[in-house]
């Protein structure tokens, strides 16, 4: 029943909107018992297909498939005998801008209620044959409608291989343009790390906050506001931060910006004016943190990370004034900086450093209890950044920076000049849905969500590649794996989205050589497209070797 309910949000007889009939009226039109309508919701509902609304039923969330153009048939699932990549869509198999998640479901009032005998059609004896069982001629015919097509030729394509081929996004050192490369090529599974599940971003409580804010605006409020950030919201992030990361602030050091990237974007002239012409960054560690750096002028002298964190004798060595570090959960490795390398750490600081702590993705940990932020710990020599793009939504470009009270002045002047200050409505949004507890609520319902997909994606890496160890899987929306085979994971890269699969090598992240591995994003996708992902990054690993 499940299967063919998907099969009928994918091709538009269920649109977005409409609402299914009750279980008991469903079950009584399909003569089953009410517990099989119940459980084939609650399928659909794990892999964001639809969502519970009060008093209005359940509601179709995902909207059709929608194909591009086929490859080669190679390139398909034909072979495989279970429900597939399409069939169990979500976000990034073909959903045309995204979802809207069970926060939203309330105002979506766009389809009426589908009729009992309708949804009976769609799953009863008129269905498709063989859907329910997933038919493999459909599954290979939707995998392949997902991949990506033979793409054009271009003259000045990436050296080794043609511009927006799989060998030519991942030929030699990754440019300033490589992540909008990857983002745009399409793939049936996306395991781009750093992704939330987008699905639930709480469009039902942000729209009830909008209107609320709205309802109460003054118009002075319509006018330019203040570049530090809007006043509530800075009340507001103040409070998270205390109960959340044990950082205590008070609103007027915290200044709201355009999320971490801005915050970076803003503190090279700083550091510059500062004397400080290199930051010390992590190896591995974020090549868009790397990048960012180096498009303010700033050298990126790298710093080795082993399993307790970054090398502080390392760090003194590069002889840098400012690192950039993710000690909470280092990126990509995972790595939670222990507490006698944070005392190392701290006393390196106390010596003239000055640490950037890019706390990304702090709020969404599983197995372990919250890391006490370095802000905490010694406020003057710690500039502390972070955003809701991995807990809200990247679109939403807000984040807050921190910083020591030296470094205040000028980097609020910065902000004046670089944009005058985020947009104000949507500050004032962000901040009634801390204050309200609706954020607090929204972090919960995706900790055990991404927590169900990162249990998939492991026992699948375990029965796919048995050989690859699993980095970092205590928390954050990310697993790193490493594997021992004699293959460059550039290359691996490049053959798993010729499968069809979306990730990110290892090498793109360090500067120095290491084990070859895979960065794999896992909130943004439902188990049983891990599961399917994994297998075919199993395959692809085992054809290169």
């Amino acid at each position: 029943m499940a299967g063919r309910l998907r099969q009928a949000i994918a091709d538009g007889r269920l649109v977005v909107g409409s609402r299914l009939p009750p279980t008991r009226v469903l079950a009584a039109e399909l003569r089953v018992s009410r517990g099989v309508v119940t459980e084939a919701y609650r399928r659909l509902a794990e892999d964001g297909q639809v969502a519970g609304r009060r008093r209005g039923g359940t509601v179709v969330v995902a909207a059709p498939f929608a194909a591009v153009a086929p490859v080669r048939p190679e390139h398909g699932l034909a072979e495989r005998t279970r429900p597939g990549l399409a069939e169990r869509a979500g976000p990034g198999t073909g959903h045309a801008g995204g979802s809207p998640g069970a926060g939203g479901c309330a105002d979506l009032d766009a389809g009426a209620r589908v009729g009992a005998g309708a949804v009976g059609a769609a799953v009863g004896a008129d269905a498709a044959p063989g859907v329910l069982g997933g038919d493999t001629a459909l599954v290979a015919a939707r995998s392949r409608a997902a991949m990506p097509a033979e793409p054009e030729v271009h003259p000045d394509g990436p050296a080794g291989g043609r511009a927006g081929t799989p060998a030519g996004l991942f030929a030699g050192d990754p440019g300033a343009e490589v992540f909008d490369a990857l983002r745009a090529a399409p793939a049936a599974v996306d395991f781009t790390p750093g992704r939330p599940d987008l699905t639930t971003f709480p469009r039902a409580a942000w729209l009830r906050a909008e209107r609320a804010v709205l309802a109460e605006l003054s118009a002075e409020h319509l006018g330019y506001g203040d570049p530090r950030g809007a006043p509530r919201l800075r009340r507001a992030v103040a409070d998270w931060l205390a109960r959340m990361r044990g950082v205590r602030v008070e609103p007027d050091e915290v200044l709201i910006v355009a999320g971490t990237a801005q915050a970076l974007t803003l503190l090279h002239p700083v550091l510059r004016a500062d004397g400080v012409d290199a930051v010390a960054v992590e190896d591995p560690g974020s090549l868009g943190a790397r990048q960012h750096l180096a498009n303010g002028g700033l050298a990126t002298p790298p710093v080795p990370v082993d399993e307790e964190g970054v090398r502080v004798d390392a760090l003194r060595a590069t002889g840098a004034r400012a690192v950039l570090l993710t000690p909470a959960h280092q990126f990509p490795t995972g790595v939670v900086t222990s507490g006698e390398r944070r005392r190392e750490l701290l006393e390196w600081a106390r010596d003239g450093g000055l640490i950037l702590e890019d706390d990304y993705d702090a709020e969404h940990r599983y197995d372990r209890p919250p890391v006490p932020a370095l802000r905490a710990l010694l406020a003057d020599r710690v500039c502390y950044l972070g955003s809701v793009s991995k807990l809200l939504a990247p679109a939403l470009r807000i984040g807050w920076l921190v910083a020591p009270a030296r470094h205040r002045a000028a980097l609020v002047d910065a902000k004046r000049f670089n944009d005058l200050g985020n947009a104000v409505l949507p500050q004032l949004v962000l901040a009634r849905l801390m204050e309200s507890g609706e954020l607090e609520r929204h972090l919960r319902l995706l900790r055990g969500r991404h927590r169900r997909r990162r249990d998939a994606m492991i026992a699948a890496l375990a029965e796919h590649l048995p050989g690859a160890r699993v980095h970092g899987a205590a928390a954050g929306l990310h697993l790193t794996v490493t594997y021992a085979a004699d293959v460059p994971d550039a290359e691996f890269a490049a053959a798993a989205l010729a499968h069809g699969v979306k990730c990110q090598p290892l090498s793109w992240h360090r500067q120095s050589p290491g084990r070859p591995g895979l960065v794999l994003g896992y909130a943004a996708t439902p188990p049983g497209v891990i599961a399917d992902g994994v297998a075919l990054l199993g395959r692809s690993l085992r054809a290169l070797g």
